[in-house]
């Protein structure tokens, strides 16, 4: 969400006493997209101490310290090195990776107008929602019923990256679970689970909320139910990070790996905000595009006629592995993960730092991690969510780090499927891996007025051949939370 965040406001965001004299708390910002009163507020509450500042901070200068700089080393340990041996997802193009792949090939969209719920007196009415999803032979009846969307898409996922990597049940049963972790965040939770029991608490009183309506509505329960269902008894919580939550189960997961903590985790983002709350709220904040009459246009980063970005749900999961692991399983290795970073801005709820450097450091300490230069990186996968401030502040980021980006394709995802929260860094890692397999990036579509600061090849509309030598792959959240992780082809 900091591509929300990197991306939803130009200049401030406050809570503050409605005017009106309500008790609620409302949203005031100049977002970038269309403006708003940006004058100074005076609350009606008698004390107001508690108010977060109406404007964001001038960004501190930061002096980097001096350090001795010697040249990039890859982890050669086999019990340290983690490569990716299975994918899983959910998403507005289906449950297969190759469809959901071949569909960002062909350019094709899947936004389209809410049908889920009536949104016609929102002024936002269109999504990448999710239809015809079937939990199938993942699920069974009486708990696919009961749960959210967001741990239904997680469960599928989840074991359909288990099913990939030959961790079925039966080789599960034989093997150490104790070595096996589950990491899969999400930054909403189970927001129509949470929206329902508030729902029956104001109608019908206290006696009529579900017993599941904790359990179903925190964060960690996608985790927990994977392990349950499939008896991971690792390493096991939730990341929620906003936006840029499944980098960060990512980087952690691999950790865990690392410090041999575990030698398998299954890893990703899940996310099912396409709700009247989820929707409402990101109205709320000014965030959204609301190019009603041309939804599949909406999504256009790096456009000059882009103005908010699309909602979007699903789940991605990767199951990461020790080489080690792998090679004694003799399993299937998709790519390698060579490392990652996590940095905060330190700076604003919404507003990225004016100086990038909370980006251009996170990209940085992603490629010392990985071991790798920045000469050695030929494609981004950016985060790119079709906002003004955030479109720019990323490439401007990435121009920072990378000083030649003639050899260097950057691509947007979310140009087809919208922004899946905590859910994007998981979609978008998939989509990154299939380029390294296939040679292939996908466009970013509605790449017809393109702004003149973006400079890097932005796969405009049609795909394009490419062999991916390292990647990254780019997350930012609401809060400042940046997230980078770095993939490249696997070689012995």
């Amino acid at each position: 969400m900091a591509g929300i965040a990197a991306g939803i406001s130009s200049s401030s965001v406050l809570l503050r006493a409605r005017e009106s004299g309500s008790n609620g708390a409302s949203l005031v910002q100049y977002s970038g997209l269309r403006p708003s009163e940006n004058m100074p507020i005076v609350s009606t509450r008698p004390s107001a101490s508690w108010l977060i500042s109406t404007r964001a901070p001038k960004c501190r200068i930061i002096k980097a310290q001096a350090s001795t700089i010697s040249a990039p080393t890859r982890e050669t340990d086999p019990k340290k090195r983690v490569v990716i041996t299975g994918m899983g997802l959910v998403s507005v193009f289906g449950n297969d990776i190759d469809t959901f792949y071949n569909k960002l090939l062909e350019g094709e969209s899947g936004i389209s107008l809410i049908d889920r719920f009536d949104a016609s007196n929102f002024s936002v009415r269109f999504a990448g929602q999710i239809r015809d999803f079937s939990s199938k032979g993942y699920i069974d009846g009486k708990n696919d019923r009961r749960l959210d969307d967001s741990w239904r898409y997680c469960l599928v996922g989840g074991k359909r990256a288990l099913e990939d990597a030959n961790l079925g049940t039966e080789v599960l049963e034989k093997m150490d679970r104790t070595k096996i972790g589950v990491l899969v965040g999400t930054g909403m939770g189970g927001l129509t689970a949470f929206s329902t029991g508030v729902e029956a608490l104001i109608q019908k009183g206290y006696k009529k909320i579900t017993p599941f309506f904790i359990p179903y509505s925190i964060t960690n329960m996608g985790s927990a139910l994977l392990a349950i269902d499939t008896g991971l008894m690792g390493p096991n919580y939730s990341i929620s990070t906003a936006c840029a939550t499944a980098n960060y189960c990512f980087f952690s997961a691999a950790n865990h790996i690392r410090k041999g903590e575990a030698e398998i985790m299954v890893a990703g983002g899940t996310e099912a905000a396409v709700t009247p709350t989820g929707v409402a709220g990101f109205i709320a904040c000014r965030a959204l595009s609301q190019r009603n009459d041309e939804p599949q246009a909406a999504s256009r980063p790096w456009d000059k006629d882009r103005e908010g970005f699309v909602m979007g749900e699903g789940a991605g999961v990767l199951v990461m592995e020790s080489l080690e692991s792998a090679m004694k399983r003799g399993t299937k290795i998709y790519a390698e993960y060579l490392g990652g970073a996590i940095t905060c801005d330190a700076h604003h709820m919404t507003d990225p730092r004016s100086d990038g450097l909370g980006v251009s450091s996170c990209i940085k300490k992603s490629l010392e991690d990985a071991g790798v230069s920045p000469e050695e990186v030929n494609y981004v996968n950016a985060h790119a969510t079709s906002t003004l401030a955030g479109d720019l502040a990323e490439v401007n980021a990435i121009k920072k780090v990378f000083k030649d980006t003639s050899e260097i394709k950057m691509n947007g995802t979310k140009s087809m499927i919208g922004h899946g929260l905590g859910a994007a860094g998981g979609l978008e890692a998939i989509a990154t891996i299939k380029a390294i397999n296939t040679s292939w990036l996908h466009p970013t579509i509605n790449q017809n007025n393109l702004e003149p600061d973006v400079t890097i090849n932005t796969v405009p509309n049609v795909k394009k051949k490419h062999e991916v030598n390292v990647a990254i792959s780019n997350s930012f959240g609401f809060g400042g939370h940046n997230s980078v992780v770095v993939f490249a082809p696997f070689t012995p």
